[in-house]
């Protein structure tokens, strides 16, 4: 067949492979898994990613509404008709032959979006049995519920679970419950079943500041978003410092340059203001390493003192 004859036939073979090539390229339909590992001196800590929650800019207090709607803007936070987009991060300590869980996401407790972090606690290459202590910084729904698995059973089966006695005697209290405000009642029963299989099996220790803590952890006060609300502090060695604080900050585009904006959640907006301009400045001063709940995933970083406000430092993609 002449040359001039077989172009029509190879360019007509071309354009069928690449349509064939188009019909079948994969499209992912979710992320990869919501894993990071961070080496920080001799500990290894690797958040994992449990969802997002919906969180109003209403809920914000002490702040003029422009000026929220200004910070909000300048960084780009993602928002729909429910709220602005806001993570959920549970951190796995390792240190040694040691696992220590602080928090543990949502599980079922907030219908769907949320309760990825047994899951990617597989995916990162641990067992939940694995696990020996669960430090819980507070005993708010999107932090303890994932004690439990899909059927309501113990999901660390093997670990012990340490939460400060001023939130336990309040979460845990009945008549707490009939004391608060209506729009909290929903989270006591949550609580108490939570952390009923660990108490029956006399692995729950409510503890107080000065209490010997596993693996050398400290326990800092930073009440105010709960009666109990507690930070977690790790010396990694080398001078280097991992705080990993709860629910110090909810509005991360806010809360650093306003560290006096509250949320309408806390239990004592005063306290929880101070505890937050006391940690960040803390923070800031040492250079610690920070983790925050509800800080963009994998919520580990820096924080930079800016005057009398402050700034979120992400920290870099790093290789292990």
């Amino acid at each position: 067949m002449p040359r001039a004859a077989l172009r029509p036939l190879a360019l007509a073979l071309l354009l069928a492979t690449a349509g064939a090539h188009a019909g079948t390229t994969h499209v992912p339909r979710t992320q990869v898994p919501g894993v990071y590992h961070q080496q920080i001196g001799d500990v290894r800590v690797t958040a994992l990613f449990d969802g997002t929650v919906a969180l109003p800019r209403q809920a914000l207090t002490g702040i003029a509404p422009g000026v929220v709607t200004r910070l909000l803007e300048h960084g780009y936070v993602p928002e729909d008709g429910k709220g602005l987009q806001t993570a959920v991060n549970a951190y796995l300590v390792q240190r040694g032959g040691h696992l220590a869980l602080i928090d543990t996401g949502a599980a079922q407790c907030f219908g769907p979006g949320l309760g990825q972090v047994l899951a990617n606690l597989r995916a990162a290459g641990y067992d939940p049995a694995e696990v020996d202590d669960v430090l819980l910084t507070h005993a708010h729904p999107d932090h303890l519920c994932g004690l439990l698995d899909a059927e309501g059973k113990a999901a660390f089966a093997n670990a012990t679970v340490w939460l400060s006695q001023a939130d336990a005697g309040y979460w845990l209290d009945p008549a707490s419950e009939a004391g608060a405000p209506q729009a909290l009642r929903f989270a006591f029963p949550m609580a108490r079943s939570a952390v009923a299989p660990y108490a029956a099996a006399g692995r729950l220790r409510p503890f107080v500041a000065g209490d010997a803590l596993p693996a050398g952890i400290t326990a800092l006060d930073s009440h105010g978003h709960t009666p109990g609300h507690v930070s977690w502090r790790i010396d990694g060695g080398d001078g280097q410092q991992l705080l990993v604080w709860g629910d110090i900050v909810h509005f991360h585009a806010v809360q650093f340059a306003r560290p006096d904006a509250s949320y309408e959640a806390d239990s004592d907006r005063t306290a929880a203001i101070a505890s937050r301009r006391r940690l960040m400045a803390e923070a800031a001063a040492g250079g610690w390493w920070v983790a925050g709940a509800h800080l963009p995933f994998p919520g580990l970083g820096h924080v930079r003192r800016e005057g009398t406000a402050f700034a979120w430092v992400p920290g870099e993609f790093s290789p292990l």
